[in-house]
């Protein structure tokens, strides 16, 4: 019995593994379709979006049979659920890139995007930080590593910054560049995505933690803080 419950949870691992890399690739396609405006790469991400939602269901699908066939306890349970939980944030970041990835498909070629307005939005930085998070995310739990988490929970505050500044940068753009407003809308769109796929990345960070000791960090991330300076 002990076999057979190892065996499933390594497969489970594998597949959230492979969820993770489908979906670091659809974000980073996203980054350079958004940046080059490239249609094709962007229709790309938009119909691969479907091989995301049947990973989510197939890992979905594979931890309810091994909660039913096996009934894991103790740390099994907790890797189980933190998996369960991790796999629904990474489809959800998958939503977010095919979110961006429409916003390219369904931009007009007539206006391109303004050079100097992205590098003052920070646009680039933006992706590379939620790409940053989510690879450091995935390394802390391939490692076990509890200090890495931390540093998830710190980009987020990054992006958190960006995205409010982007408010501000948007608006004061918008009223000197009126032909530029439903661009400044989607722009504005693309920054709060982004910063919800930060706010998915820091659940997965949080499940990590659960997984690794049993601590519950959800709106408290000041309690691992607190305990790696102690």
């Amino acid at each position: 019995m002990v076999k057979f419950i190892e065996t499933e949870l390594e497969q489970l691992n594998k597949e959230i593994d492979e969820m993770w890399v489908l979906v670091y690739s659809q974000l980073e396609n996203t980054r350079e379709a958004v940046l080059t405006s490239n249609k094709g790469l962007a229709q790309q991400v938009i119909v691969r979006e479907k091989r995301v939602n049947a990973f989510e269901l197939k890992i979905d699908s594979d931890v309810e049979d091994l909660i039913a066939l096996y009934s894991p306890v103790a740390i099994d349970l907790r890797f189980v659920l933190a998996m369960f939980k991790i796999n629904t944030d990474l489809e959800r970041l998958g939503d977010f890139a095919e979110g961006i990835a429409r916003y390219v498909v369904n931009k007009e070629d007539s206006i391109p995007l303004d050079a100097d307005l992205l590098k003052e939005l920070q646009l680039e930085r933006m992706f590379d930080e939620v790409l940053a998070m989510l690879s450091t995310a995935r390394e802390a739990l391939r490692q076990e590593n509890i200090d890495l988490t931390a540093q998830v929970f710190e980009k987020d505050n990054i992006l958190d910054e960006l995205n409010h500044n982007s408010t501000s940068i948007l608006t004061e753009y918008a009223k000197n560049n009126t032909e530029q407003i439903s661009q400044c809308f989607s722009l504005s769109s693309i920054f709060r995505k982004l910063e919800r796929a930060g706010d998915h990345i820091t659940n997965i960070a949080e499940e990590t933690v659960f997984y690794f000791n049993a601590k519950i960090l959800k709106h408290n991330h000041k309690a691992l803080m607190d305990d790696m300076i102690s």
